[in-house]
């Protein structure tokens, strides 16, 4: 009997020290996984500790670079801190009924310098020159002014593109809106299979809104009468066109030529591709109400998609030889021709001054498309009669169209 129950004692303490060990093991094992968890969060951290110091640094270097700006900031600042040059200034400009955009802007510098950025002169001035300057030839400038301001706790209207990159002139949704509008339009057919809109008529310009309704509702549309005032234009042109391949093409609508990808006009040295060139008659553009005989359209285009025309007017007078050229070898008839072994230069259709009038406008036929920048040079070329009467279309000139607030700048 003793050893049945020593038997069964021994089982027990057996079978107990089995599960102790048992317990013992799963609460290491739990341990050992707590342990792995914090390791992996201590990892972490080290890696977001990392991070940050590597932000630091850069964030560091930054406000180092800034530091001899702030240092150049306080020097300005210390040397109009007296208050005479405002005072001199106020003075001066008390004696002008108006003042231009640049004179606001500098007269809010000033102020903003002598008296800070909670003068509330300083913001009225800069408010003045938003509403008169075109803020795309004074980006820089503005847009410090405003940031500035706009830190300082002031209400201000901080344009979009000193926050990001300018957008594209044509928002997806017109560009759609025009493209739809040009299916639905080409769908119906017009004269000859070529056109569904024309010069005059029912498919005239007064009614491309039907089918266009960028071209009747459009705020910015082209092409304008250029008249004064004019702001003044800081934007440098430079042209370098180069010899291609003559091909022209007579498109029920106008003459015209192909570009090349090797003829690229330069807009404050940004370049862009010529597309094409074509002519209206007369020109598209007047100059204080008065159209000339006729306009060149140089169409370029950048890598973006922004679309900048380049407009040659053009005068009755001597034979033009470029043009014979382009004529001798012109379609009658809706097509294109290439010129076997002919080589072309647009640039010998720009006059020698590069003198220019420049405009935010849109396409000048359906479907109006805006946001096209206009450079429209002041020297005009010349043409025979002859030359200007072989142009095969006796009238394909959109009328000018309103102003809507807009400035037109010269250089």
């Amino acid at each position: 009997m003793k050893r049945i129950l020593l038997e069964i004692l021994l089982v027990l303490g057996i079978g107990g020290a089995g599960y102790y060990g048992w317990s013992q093991s799963k609460a290491f094992q739990g341990a050992d996984g707590q342990l792995q968890a914090l390791t992996e969060q201590v990892a972490a951290s080290e890696e977001k500790l990392k991070d940050a110091e590597k932000a630091q640094a850069e964030q560091d270097e930054k406000l180092k670079a800034l530091a001899p700006k702030a240092q150049q900031f306080d020097a300005v600042q210390g040397a109009f801190s007296g208050g005479q040059v405002l005072g001199d200034l106020e003075a001066l400009y008390a004696k002008q009924k108006s003042l231009s955009s640049e004179r606001q802007l500098g007269l809010g510098v000033v102020r903003l310098l002598t008296k800070g950025p909670q003068d509330e002169g300083a913001l009225q001035a800069f408010q003045k020159t938003l509403e008169q300057l075109d803020w795309k030839n004074n980006q820089k400038i503005i847009c410090a002014t405003q940031n500035a301001l706009a830190v300082a706790g002031k209400e201000v209207k901080v344009l979009a593109e000193c926050n990001t990159p300018p957008p594209l002139p044509v928002p997806a949704a017109a560009a759609a809106a025009d493209k739809a509008a040009g299916d639905k339009a080409e769908k119906k057919g017009g004269h000859g299979g070529h056109a569904h809109w024309d010069y005059e008529g029912e498919m005239g310009p007064e009614h491309w809104g039907k089918e266009f309704p960028t071209c009747a509702k459009g705020k910015a549309q082209a092409p304008l009468n250029i008249a004064g005032p004019l702001e003044r234009s800081q934007s440098v042109l430079t042209p370098g066109y180069k010899s291609g391949a003559l091909e022209v093409t007579h498109n029920g609508h106008t003459i015209q030529v192909k570009g090349t990808a090797e003829s690229k006009l330069r807009v404050d040295s940004k370049p862009y591709e010529l597309v094409q060139f074509h002519f209206h008659k007369p020109s598209e553009e007047q100059i204080d109400g008065k159209p000339m005989a006729m306009v060149i359209h140089f169409v370029h285009k950048s890598e973006e998609g922004n679309l900048v025309v380049l407009g040659v007017l053009v005068k009755e007078g001597n034979e033009n030889p470029g043009i014979q050229t382009i004529w001798q070898h012109m379609p009658t008839e809706p097509g294109t021709q290439l010129a076997e072994g002919v080589r072309f230069n647009p640039g010998n259709l720009l006059p020698r001054e590069k003198d220019f009038w420049s405009y935010e406008g849109s396409l000048t036929t359906p479907p109006c498309t805006e946001g096209v920048r206009f450079f429209i040079l002041k020297t005009p070329i010349n043409m025979s009669r002859a030359q200007i009467a072989q142009f095969p279309f006796k009238k394909n000139a959109r009328p000018v169209q309103p102003l809507n607030g807009r400035m037109i700048q010269s250089n």
